[in-house]
């Protein structure tokens, strides 16, 4: 048992989940308590343990169902394989208990009789006949467990099973709510029998390959992991969800750290002349009235082609830290470069803002592609009477520019006039420099180039984002993170 759990936590290290010693520790301890028998128990004892944010719950649970999976003498037992491979005639769904004839018809009426009585004992038989049949798993063979899934479902045609299931429960009844719920109850159930199948498919590959090259080749990139240029629609939606707390954290550590210097310097004389009521012991210090200032955040975006998968999480960005910060502007830009701060006015949905900054926004100004010189020089000329030694500006993009002018000393203009510049750059590090990107020509100006693919540099960029380091970035001489 230690031996795999040693196993298991490193494997959740290798997927990106931070699991300390102490928390090692804490789970061995925890499973001490626990009832190894109850697979629940064990599994939510190792998960409170080990699991520290809900966005690695999918991590963890798709280890431990290789590290943990029940074994139901389903795989290749004894070092022999499927009856199917070994020459022999392959089991029936009567010899099983699965009622009816031999072959694949036999187990698609196994399957949907089992589906229509919800019998989950049933579910698990069919499923382990199907992949001695139809799966076609040979040992050694390097294919994942998708391949196996998809071939043995296809044959079993699982989806016309469902259609004729819905559409028999669909005849016994008019009552649409009543037809609803019997629709999606047999879709669990069908939902139900993929996951048998699938586990059926698992735990044989364990039982051929091992558990750490089976969880090697299901291992997925944790959200905060995700590369966002190259992230599909709907990895973007999950992103999404996760960036409005990263606003929150950023708009309350700024908080924090003001209340932390709200205090003024201390006054000596009001604070001796105190002193003389305790016999010149000063109790009570006496502080000057504090003249914070309320740092001021400009944004500017890239939202050309080259960056449109990664400017729509920008600009998800930008929306929700304009519902956190009062004194934000955000500025986007292709060739040429226009304000979206009345975008994303308060109460506007974010698809509805996307939409407006996509049709309204005046950011073409010859061939729409990107000119970063000519953009720097537009915000320069129309917006740098506004920056001020409070102001920070934040400029997203990957500074490819089209073999153009790229104006670095507009740039430094900018720099001169406000505490920082940040430069968030989506390319990977070593990308920079290469072909149209002309990096090297605005680092010189930047209070700090950082590398933002994912959410987690993002989330690294915040943390350190805080009140001093806005305040005393513009005394700080300037960084160039290229090297």
């Amino acid at each position: 048992m230690l031996d795999v759990l040693t196993g298991f936590v490193q494997e959740l290290r290798e997927a990106g989940v931070p699991v300390s010693m102490v928390e090692a520790i804490d789970a061995m301890e925890a499973l001490g308590f626990t009832d190894l028998a109850d697979r629940a128990a064990f599994k939510a004892a190792l998960g409170a343990t080990l699991v520290k944010n809900a966005r690695h719950y999918e991590a963890f649970e798709i280890a431990f169902e290789v590290y943990f999976a029940l074994d139901r003498s389903s795989q290749w037992g004894d070092d022999q394989p499927p009856r199917h491979l070994r020459g022999e005639s392959a089991p029936t769904p009567d010899a099983e208990g699965a009622g009816g004839g031999g072959g694949q018809e036999a187990l698609m009426g196994a399957l949907m009789a089992a589906l229509a009585a919800d019998d989950l004992g049933q579910l698990r038989r069919v499923a382990k006949m199907a992949v001695d049949q139809l799966a076609g798993m040979e040992r050694g063979r390097p294919v994942g467990g998708t391949y196996y899934l998809y071939r043995t479902l296809r044959q079993l045609s699982v989806d016309d099973i469902l259609d004729q299931l819905v559409t028999a429960a669909l005849e016994a009844t008019e009552d649409p709510l009543d037809r609803r719920l019997r629709t999606e109850e047999l879709e669990a159930r069908v939902d139900r029998f993929r996951e048998e199948v699938r586990a059926e498919i698992r735990r044989r590959l364990v039982a051929d390959r091992g558990r750490r090259a089976v969880a090697k080749t299901l291992r997925k990139p944790l959200l905060e992991d995700l590369d966002l240029m190259h992230a599909t629609r709907i990895e973007l939606g999950l992103v999404e969800q996760a960036v409005a707390p990263l606003t929150r954290k950023l708009a309350s550590r700024l908080a924090q750290k003001g209340k932390r210097h709200r205090r003024g310097r201390l006054d000596f004389r009001k604070t001796v002349r105190r002193s003389l009521a305790t016999g010149g012991v000063p109790v009570e210090p006496i502080f000057r009235n504090p003249h914070p200032s309320r740092p001021e955040v400009f944004l500017l975006c890239d939202i050309s082609g080259s960056m449109a998968t990664f400017a729509r999480f920008t600009l998800q960005f930008v929306y929700a830290m304009s519902e956190q910060f009062s004194r934000l502007r955000s500025f986007v830009f292709v060739d040429a470069l226009d304000e979206a701060t009345r975008f994303f006015d308060a109460g506007v949905e974010f698809d509805a803002a996307l939409e407006a900054v996509s049709t309204e926004a005046e950011v073409v100004w010859l061939d729409g592609h990107s000119d970063y010189g000519n953009s720097l020089e537009m915000f320069w000329d129309r917006y740098g009477g506004d920056l001020t030694p409070r102001s920070t500006v934040i400029i997203s993009g990957d500074a490819r520019n089209n073999y153009r002018n790229a104006r670095g000393e507009v740039l430094g203009r900018i720099a001169q006039e406000v505490r920082a510049v940040y430069w968030l750059n989506p390319e990977p590090r070593g990308y920079w420099d290469t072909g149209d990107s002309v990096m090297k020509a605005y680092a010189p100006y930047c209070h700090e180039v950082r590398e933002v693919r994912n959410l987690r540099q993002l989330e690294t960029f915040i943390e350190t984002l805080t009140v001093p380091t806005i305040r005393n970035a513009r005394h700080r001489p300037p960084v160039d993170s290229i090297g």
